[in-house]
């Protein structure tokens, strides 16, 4: 596989994101890496972000709303990309993100998946200002870029849980031994507003326990 030369499925999750999905849209149409399978998975969204998606040329999919790991399931089982990447339809893509990562795999063809670093910025009633955060959060599902074969040795997401899809994930990954490389590079942009997820699902942060616990059981079946 060429790295340079491969497609890229990138698989878009939203749920009432009217409000920001064009910008998120626009920060993958400007890669500087154009060889894209770019998938919208709408998740029961009943404000105007079916209209918005459509308007974009991307595959676009609804399903009723499930939540995020079914939502990013979906886009998985549509994926026709030699490589996955993920952004989230309040969030945004710095325009070397791909085409750095890419890089990466050239240069070391062992590598499983590549992440990135990320910086953030406020988005309060329409008021940007940027948060002085830069390199925080490197292992999230935005940043990375993944093999194909790579990702189906570790699974889908668990659509169970509320918050933690990548958490699991990627502690599932981690235990599998995959080898990864972080980026000096911020190559993503989180948005902070009042409708993040983790601020609308703050009561199901229980999930995260579950989570580790899940994985410290495995490690310890694996020692049996």
């Amino acid at each position: 596989m060429n790295p340079s030369k491969s497609l890229i499925t990138v698989i878009v999750p939203v749920y009432n994101g009217e409000k920001y999905l064009a910008y998120a849209l626009e920060s993958i149409m400007a890669q500087d890496y154009k060889l894209l399978d770019i998938i919208v998975i709408n998740d029961g969204s009943t404000d105007k972000s079916a209209q918005i998606a459509k308007s974009y040329p991307v595959r676009y999919s609804f399903q009723a709303h499930s939540g995020l790991g079914a939502a990013l399931n979906h886009g998985i089982k549509l994926a026709r990309g030699d490589y996955f990447s993920f952004l989230d339809a309040d969030d945004l893509w710095v325009k070397t993100k791909l085409s750095r990562q890419l890089a990466c795999f050239k240069n070391d063809p062992t590598l499983d998946m590549v992440f990135g670093k990320v910086t953030e910025f406020k988005d309060i009633d329409g008021k940007k200002s940027r948060v002085t955060s830069l390199g925080r959060g490197s292992l999230m599902k935005g940043t990375m870029l993944i093999k194909r074969d790579a990702f189906f040795r570790v699974g889908l997401f668990e659509a169970k849980w509320q918050l933690g899809d990548f958490i699991d994930w990627y502690l599932r990954a981690h235990e599998m031994k995959l080898k990864s490389h972080i980026l000096p590079n911020i190559l993503y942009k989180r948005r902070i507003h009042k409708s993040n997820m983790g601020k609308r699902l703050r009561g199901e942060r229980k999930d995260y326990l579950h989570i580790l616990k899940a994985s410290l059981d495995r490690r310890k079946m694996g020692e049996i």
